[in-house]
Formats: C-alpha cells, sequence, structure tokens
C-alpha cells in the first residue's frame, strides 16, 4: 500500500499531473471518473495568493468527490511560499505540492518553478518553510536538474526527505529539455533504489499507453506513475492501464458514444463553473484530443470552435455522435 502521510493510495498509484489551463475541476472530473488515484489543481502562484488575485483564488476550488487532492503552489520567495502554504491550507486539501518542474518562461525565469534546481540550498530552505507552515502532508514536483550538466535530482531527493517531504514526483527531462526528446527515467530509478529514501517516489513523462506504464513499473521500481498530457481528451487512460496491470489484457478504446457522453460532462461543469462564455472558450482546446484519429473530424472541429453557445456545441456533437455512428 502506497501512502503519503495518512493518505492511503493503493498498490500502485496513477496520479494526474497539474497542468496550467488544463487541469481544473471540469478536467479533473472527468479524470477521477476515469480512475485517477490522486489529482493536483493547476499550479497557483503564492504572489497571487498574497495578492488575493482572483484567478488564483479560483483555482483553490476543490470538491468533496475529488479526493484525495493536492493544491500545488510555486513561487520564487520563500516567505511568501510560507504564507501562501497557510492560505491554501485554510481550504482543506489532503496534501501541499510544491512545484519545482516547471520548466516556462513566466514561472522559471521569475526564479520559480524548475529555476529552483539551480538554487538547491534555498530549494531546501523554501521546501522547509512550507512544511512548517501546515500540518498537511508536502510533496514535491521537480525534474532531473537544470541541463545535461547538472542533474541534481538524487541530492534533491535526499535533502527534501530530511527535512521532511513526504513523497516526490519525477519527470524524467530537465528543465533545458522543456518537453522535447524522450523522457529518461534512469535517474528515477536510481533515486528509487537509493536505500535512503523512504518516501514514495512516483515517475513521469511520457506515458500515454497500458503497455508502457507496466514496462516502466517493472524496469524502474517507482511507486507509481503520474500522467498528464495523454489525459487531456483521453481520460479512459486511468482505467485501462489499471486493468492492464491487473489482467495483462487491454480493454476495448472507449466507443464514440462513450467519447460524446465525456466530452458532454466536461463541457458543461466548464459553463457550470466559468459560466457559459469562458467555459465554452476554455474547452475548445480540448475537442480535437477527444476525438484524435477519427477521419473527417476537422470540419466538426472547427464548427466547435467556433460555437458560441452551449446548445449549439450540443447540438454539434450530436451531430458529431451520428455521423461516426452510421459509418460503423
Amino acid at each position: 500500500m502506497v501512502k503519503i502521510g495518512k493518505i492511503e493510495l493503493g498498490e500502485f498509484p496513477l496520479l494526474l499531473a497539474p497542468m496550467e489551463d488544463v487541469s481544473d475541476p471540469p478536467f479533473r472530473a472527468v479524470c477521477k471518473a476515469g480512475g485517477a488515484d490522486l489529482m493536483y489543481t493547476e499550479f497557483i502562484s503564492s504572489e497571487g495568493l498574497i495578492r488575493d488575485a482572483a484567478k488564483s483564488k479560483q483555482k483553490l476550488d476543490i470538491f468533496e468527490y475529488e479526493r484525495p487532492i493536492g493544491i500545488q503552489l510555486f513561487g520564487s520567495d520563500i516567505e511568501t511560499m510560507r504564507a501562501s502554504a497557510e492560505i491554501a491550507t485554510q481550504v482543506n486539501p489532503d496534501l501541499i505540492d510544491i512545484n519545482y518542474g516547471c520548466p516556462v518562461k513566466q514561472v522559471a525565469c521569475k526564479g520559480a518553478g524548475a529555476a529552483l534546481l539551480q538554487d538547491i540550498p534555498k530549494m531546501v530552505k523554501m521546501t522547509e518553510a512550507v512544511v512548517k507552515a501546515t500540518h498537511l502532508p508536502v510533496t514535491v514536483k521537480t525534474r532531473l536538474g537544470w541541463d545535461e550538466n547538472s542533474k541534481n535530482i538524487e541530492e534533491v531527493a535526499e535533502r527534501l526527505q530530511d527535512i521532511g517531504i513526504q513523497a516526490l514526483t519525477i519527470h524524467g527531462r530537465t528543465r533545458v529539455q522543456m518537453y522535447k526528446g524522450e523522457a529518461d527515467w534512469t535517474l528515477i530509478g536510481k533515486v528509487k533504489e537509493n536505500p535512503r529514501i523512504k518516501i514514495p517516489i512516483f515517475g513521469n513523462g511520457d506515458i500515454d499507453s497500458p503497455q508502457k506504464a507496466l514496462e516502466y513499473k517493472n524496469r524502474y521500481g517507482v511507486d507509481g506513475i503520474m500522467i498528464g498530457r495523454a489525459a487531456i481528451g483521453y481520460p479512459w487512460i486511468f482505467r485501462e492501464i489499471k486493468h492492464f496491470l491487473q489482467t495483462g489484457e487491454l480493454l476495448t478504446p472507449p466507443t464514440i458514444e462513450e467519447r460524446i457522453e465525456i466530452c458532454l460532462k466536461h463541457l458543461q461543469f466548464s459553463v457550470k463553473w466559468k459560466g457559459e462564455r469562458l467555459g465554452i472558450l476554455e474547452m475548445r482546446r480540448h475537442y480535437a484530443s477527444y476525438f484524435k484519429g477519427f477521419e473527417n473530424f476537422k470540419s466538426f472541429r472547427m464548427r466547435l470552435v467556433e460555437a458560441s453557445s452551449e446548445a449549439e456545441i450540443i447540438q454539434i456533437l450530436n451531430e458529431v455522435e451520428q455521423y461516426y455512428t452510421t459509418l460503423v
């Protein structure tokens, strides 16, 4: 049984990655239904929380059915991170996660996210401040290092464990790699093999099929896997991996009816949570993923992206279902 503090996550948990502008409550709802064992909010700016910024505050929205769920924070100032951990604790998540992995310029160039991989002493101090600021378990998500010449994840893992983090997720790339090339899990496996490491180690990067999940589980010995991009438009990935790990059999891919049903749920929650205009706007990035690989979908996607009302989108989705059902 994998545990983070007192949170029991099963034998081999599957985690939903915190993705900016993706991992909001509507998306998390469909992933939870799809079998995700632990989810995180989008990463939240500690500066934004301290300033009481509306966008940052809205990202604190969590719902009972999502549990266990972690709130992920990022920032470059130790005191601000400490204070933001106190604010996040008040909304009663199951844990607090610190982002030391985000590679995007807006974050890393301001000294936050993956930038902290260049200053391990500061990373340690910041983490310690967050651990002391909350009664909740604190976890960390990070990368192998800043670049090819500074892959310091083995040292990072030991030092962060020593000051009290209760789980570590490692993305198998450096900051310089961004999301390019293939994720290298070799060092993730080395961290897991280190006899000093007692906390759960989760691997992240390029897991996009049940077969790959099993291969990496066996090869690198991780306690669980975090899935990000492969879940976008395909929340079934979690149940497919679980089924394959248990039985060695691949589940039949979701039918067109299932895809429509989940896409509709996602849309309706998005509209309910953000209002019709913004809810529709933010769903536009998901349609292509929900129907990836479907021939002749481009014209439907264009209409879905241009639609301005929930009723219009529902009508188009009904047409999509009719069109592809008649093709079978």
